[in-house]
């Protein structure tokens, strides 16, 4: 039988999906501060929180889908890495070394794979819930065209002027009713916290896996991606969080149907505390 017959079995080594998965676990590590530190302007007037998605959904179509691209292929690679290794490990792994091993494993490293498939279902709530928008809200209530122009800077910094009557999204007041469902936020908040304790190994892992991480750096290494992981989580959980417990609440825009009952309720407000002083 000639060599051509013969069917190629490719085998990717061990090695290389460490590699892999570090680097993927980087590319998504960056993205998760990105993102966070975009979702805390959910403490500030809607407008800047607003713009900002409007900025992000208008990107050039090669630059959003570029994107999108890249962090597709992240996850991807990331969740077939880490599966396949959490594969081969037990497969290899005699039962008493297990036992032995058990013993002195961290919470983070024995749970990686459990808070990993958690997380992609995670992912893809998140991303049917303020991404496609097709969850539960009546997405349509958030859609309008802006009544004036908006001028403002992203994070205080870049201008990004939004002319009159172009399509917008009441993306505040949007975030605040779907954190307003008392299960969605607990949902969300217990996913931030395997975020952390996913991160938190996983940060320190990457060094290592890269070489970069020795018994001279190991302590400091770990502490911060303690540090790293303890961020993210804060900066995440405080959304959800601050609706629940009445920090962040709807505020009126001109130009959502939802922004504008706000306004109403608002605008109702005084007039029925001056009837029942």
């Amino acid at each position: 039988m000639s060599d051509s017959g013969k069917k190629c079995k490719c085998h990717v080594s061990s090695l290389v999906k460490k590699y892999l998965m570090a680097l993927s676990g980087l590319v998504l590590a960056g993205f998760v501060l990105v993102h966070m530190i975009g979702n805390l302007q959910m403490f500030q007037d809607p407008e800047k929180i607003n713009v900002y998605a409007h900025f992000l959904q208008h990107l050039p179509p090669a630059a959003l889908w570029g994107f999108r691209g890249i962090m597709l292929l992240a996850l991807v690679v990331h969740a077939w890495t880490g599966i396949s290794l959490a594969v081969e490990n037990r497969i290899a792994r005699p039962e008493k070394y297990e036992v032995k091993a058990t013993r002195v494993a961290t919470l983070a490293a024995k749970t990686m794979p459990f808070t990993g498939v958690v997380l992609l279902a995670f992912i893809g709530l998140h991303l049917f819930h303020f991404t496609v928008k097709t969850f539960f809200l009546d997405y349509s209530a958030y859609k309008g065209e802006l009544v004036e122009a908006v001028d403002t800077k992203l994070f205080n910094v870049l201008e990004y002027p939004v002319s009159a009557g172009t399509p917008y999204l009441d993306v505040y007041n949007m975030v605040v009713d779907g954190f307003s469902v008392t299960w969605v936020s607990v949902f969300y908040i217990v996913s931030m916290i395997l975020i952390f304790v996913h991160l938190s190994h996983g940060c320190g892992s990457v060094f290592q896996s890269l070489g970069f991480r020795n018994e001279k750096w190991r302590s400091f290494l770990n502490k911060l991606a303690l540090v790293y992981g303890l961020i993210v989580l804060l900066g995440f959980v405080a959304i959800p969080a601050g609706v629940l417990a009445g920090v962040i609440k709807n505020k009126p825009t001109d130009f959502s149907p939802r922004g504008r009952e706000v306004a109403a309720q608002v605008a109702e407000a005084p007039a029925a505390s001056s009837v029942n002083p």
